[in-house]
């Protein structure tokens, strides 16, 4: 599925994704271990951050200068309206070059949607734009090999691929960052979240 058929997928479920996700706790601890990782609080960035940016006022809360990104219009327009101070993105992540380098990336059930040979290319450039020290925590499939499927959400039909998890933990060495913890965190669910660290 093309980014932007993904795109208008989200659209159609923005406000419900609002009203179900401003104060779900889905992920918040995940993201907080990922913070505690982080020696520096200068720029997050928050990739696929949905309608409900509770994800924003954790980085906010924790010190960091927010941007967040998505390729929803509807999805940003929601969001927009409940941080007007955030900088926001409405871009595909394929296309999008990061102009800054951050302390904190995170990408949040968000990457796992993007086309199976976008996955090594887009991986890259997250690592690519962390500063030294800078941490990243992105979800994926678990396994060992790369896969793709399709699955149902709100009445929508969504795709999603991985490359499998070492493939992932490659990418990140050859990269320049250290995988600091991996957990099945939705077992026996095939999700996992990865945070890794530049290490220069």
């Amino acid at each position: 599925m093309h980014p932007e058929e993904t795109a208008a997928r989200y659209d159609r479920i923005a406000k419900w994704w609002q009203t179900q996700h401003q104060d779900s706790l889905y992920g918040i601890a995940q993201l907080e271990r990922a913070i505690k990782f982080t020696s520096k609080k200068h720029l997050a960035i928050d990739l696929g951050c949905g309608s409900s940016g509770r994800f924003l006022k954790i980085l906010s809360e924790h010190g960091f200068q927010v941007e967040a990104l998505d390729i929803s219009e509807k999805m940003i327009d929601l969001a927009k309206q409940l941080h007007p101070d955030i900088t926001f993105y409405r871009e595909d992540i394929c296309c999008w070059t990061p102009s800054k380098s951050y302390s904190l990336i995170v990408a949040w059930d968000s990457t796992f949607h993007l086309p199976l040979d976008m996955q090594e290319p887009v991986t890259k450039k997250l690592c690519d734009a962390l500063e030294p020290g800078g941490v990243l925590i992105f979800t994926c499939g678990g396994g060992a090999r790369q896969c793709e499927v399709s699955g149902a959400f709100q009445g929508q039909e969504f795709e999603y691929s991985t490359l499998g998890v070492n493939a992932f933990l490659k990418i990140l060495s050859e990269h320049h960052c250290t995988c600091l913890h991996l957990e099945y965190d939705q077992y026996p669910e095939n999700h996992v979240y990865i945070i890794a660290q530049k290490t220069r």
